[in-house]
């Protein structure tokens, strides 16, 4: 089974940002948009893990407790409901579908983690994170 970390970042929020997938400790997928934010660079990070698994059974370990939310409480309710919250829009509504689509149909686990207090792979995500918001790539 593979283990995938992920983080995403935008500085300053929004503005422009990046994320990165983690796996044994070296950057497997990186990414970047010129303006963004925290939770956008979160979901594609997520997204890009679920796509390099592919179906196989993983662990996918993030800190945005949003995003697991979204995918394992919330998404559920607005798919059954034809994608509508009782109050207000759903943002990045195209991503919340197509991500809540990946882990749907996924065997990945998620599980959070909590960020910025030294566990070392989410720190690792963190740097590649913040180098490919600054443009590096793979």
């Amino acid at each position: 089974m593979r283990i995938l970390w992920t983080d995403g970042s935008a500085s300053p929020n929004p503005g422009p940002g990046g994320f990165a997938v983690i796996e044994d400790g070296k950057p497997v997928a990186l990414g970047s948009e010129k303006e963004s934010t925290n939770i956008r660079m979160e979901g594609l990070a997520l997204i890009s893990a679920l796509e390099l698994l592919g179906g196989a059974p993983g662990k996918i370990y993030t800190d945005s407790e949003f995003w697991i939310n979204t995918l394992t409480k919330w998404a559920p309710k607005w798919e059954a409901n034809q994608w509508q919250k009782e109050h207000g829009k759903i943002k990045n509504l195209a991503m919340v579908k197509k991500l809540y689509t990946l882990y749907k149909y996924s065997k990945v686990e998620l599980v959070w983690t909590k960020g910025h207090v030294g566990t070392e792979m989410n720190e690792v995500a963190d740097e590649w994170a913040n180098k490919a918001r600054k443009g590096e790539s793979l």
